[in-house]
């Protein structure tokens, strides 16, 4: 197990290593190319492991030692293109750590990082696609916020932006936001007329007509 002495140093040297890169250019530097070691010998640990759900519950493992890399590469990077973090970006989404995720998606997208070749998606594609993201109710919905901010004004897929309304809109649903739903349940709709959202639209203003005649009058 890593001490918390090795961490700080970890996390200081990806600081200054990450803040003397040239923004826009791959990371380099002996604590990178000890983390890509590290990143190798973690994926060749998955490719052994058939199941997702084991594949997932052995991220949920081998994630951790990122963390310090991590942590001070967005303390102080400045846009270098990182193939850990973006990695790790990836695997915090698949074990359901969506705030973990979206703590690195903000800098990624700030900085326009590029995604492995492996992946098929944009970054923008993949921080807006929640459908297998793991939470529940207000927590979610205040993450979906987050999301929504980063990617203002982002170039998408309608299908995919049509995902992430349905999302946001189930979140808000969930967090007893019916009026909120609503709305994004209806731009989900616009982008895409397959969203299979019409029947909920259809409960929640049925909701919100009948939480608006049971409020006392006068």
């Amino acid at each position: 197990m890593t001490t918390p002495a090795r961490q700080h140093f970890q996390r200081v040297t990806a600081a200054k290593a990450a803040g003397g890169a040239v923004p826009g250019q791959p990371q380099n530097g002996p604590q990178y190319e000890l983390m890509m070691a590290t990143l190798y010998d973690a994926r060749r640990a998955l490719r052994q492991i058939k199941s997702t759900e084991g594949k997932i519950a052995r991220k949920r493992e081998l994630l951790p030692q990122f963390d310090p890399y991590i942590e001070g590469v967005l303390e102080s990077g400045n846009g270098a293109q990182d193939e850990v973090l973006t990695t790790v970006l990836i695997w915090r989404f698949d074990i359901g750590d969506l705030a973990g995720a979206l703590d690195i998606a903000g800098y990624a997208l700030e900085h326009k990082l590029d995604m492995p070749d492996r992946f098929e998606r944009d970054l923008e594609s993949i921080v807006a696609e929640p459908a297998e993201r793991q939470a529940l109710g207000t927590q979610l919905a205040s993450l979906m916020v987050r999301t929504r901010e980063m990617l203002d004004g982002a170039d998408m897929h309608d299908q995919i932006s049509a995902k992430f309304h349905k999302a946001y809109g189930y979140a808000l649903r969930d967090a007893d936001c019916p009026s909120a739903a609503i709305e994004q349940l209806k731009r989900a709709l616009e982008l895409n007329d397959r969203a299979g959202v019409k029947r909920d639209i259809e409960q929640l203003e049925r909701q919100v007509k009948k939480n608006a005649s049971d409020q006392p009058s006068g």
